[in-house]
């Protein structure tokens, strides 16, 4: 039983990642093609709510925390679907993303382009 509650853990912790990827993937695109629409604050919402949860966890996310009581493993992807470089060094990867698409988005609201 201990094993299918990790599997549902990893599986849910996958797809809200790659839900998130979709989020500031899109927020990166949106800024860099200068196309600013409600969607962009809503990524930026979504991202900073996510940045509260995890502040409120300790930096951990919730379903790590809760994965933990299922598993010992000290790999980084013990509690995701991903390799463990890449769920070791995600915090740092999105959060540079993040932040480079707040500094374009930041640019584009101060020098909006004017195609006539």
């Amino acid at each position: 039983m201990k094993n299918r509650e990790l599997l549902v853990i990893k599986s849910v912790h996958s797809i809200i990642w790659l839900f998130f990827n979709m989020v500031i993937f899109y927020l990166l695109y949106a800024v860099i093609a200068d196309t600013i629409d409600k969607w962009v604050w809503v990524c930026i919402g979504l991202i900073v709510a996510e940045g509260i949860v995890l502040l409120a966890f300790k930096w951990l996310c919730p379903l790590t925390v809760m994965a933990r009581k299922f598993s010992d493993s000290t790999k980084d992807n013990f509690d995701i679907f991903l390799p463990n470089w890449l769920a070791r060094h995600t915090k740092l990867i999105y959060t540079s993303i993040f932040g480079g698409s707040i500094l374009i988005l930041i640019y584009r609201l101060v020098f909006p382009l004017h195609i006539n």
